[in-house]
């Protein structure tokens, strides 16, 4: 019975980073250092608006805070679509950095500040391709 229990929940992770990887993480190598990339991707976020959230420069990770895309937020109560995004920034060789930018789009309905967020699956990766234009414009 465990190995089933065991089996079941190792096929649902498969799934998840499947289903992950099927919405797409764009990428784009610059041809700059890492510490050079890593400052002109933290000034093109604040620049564009993006709050930064979580930040681990040691592994290369940013993540922002949620954006509202549509919807109305009164509040105690929001009835919106929000997206985030997650970049790794990484090394790619000498003077060479690649840069990925991944955005989760959810609808959020909250209620006396009860958040409920619910995934929504959207490909168009438009903002992702802008976001890494505008660093690249930068570098």
């Amino acid at each position: 019975m465990r190995v089933r229990g065991w089996a079941a929940s190792l096929t649902l992770l498969i799934a998840a980073v499947t289903t992950a990887d099927a919405a797409g993480t764009v990428e784009r190598t610059f041809n700059a250092p890492v510490d050079r990339v890593w400052s002109t991707t933290e000034a093109v976020l604040k620049i564009l608006g993006w709050d930064v959230d979580k930040v681990d420069r040691s592994i290369g990770f940013i993540t922002t805070e949620s954006r509202r895309v549509d919807g109305d937020n009164f509040g105690v109560y929001e009835k919106a679509l929000r997206h985030r995004l997650r970049l790794n920034v990484k090394a790619a060789g000498d003077n060479r950095t690649t840069v990925g930018v991944e955005r989760e789009v959810f609808k959020r309905e909250r209620i006396l500040f009860v958040d409920k967020d619910e995934p929504v699956n959207d490909s168009s990766q438009t903002v992702e391709k802008a976001l890494l234009d505008a660093i690249g414009k930068g570098l």
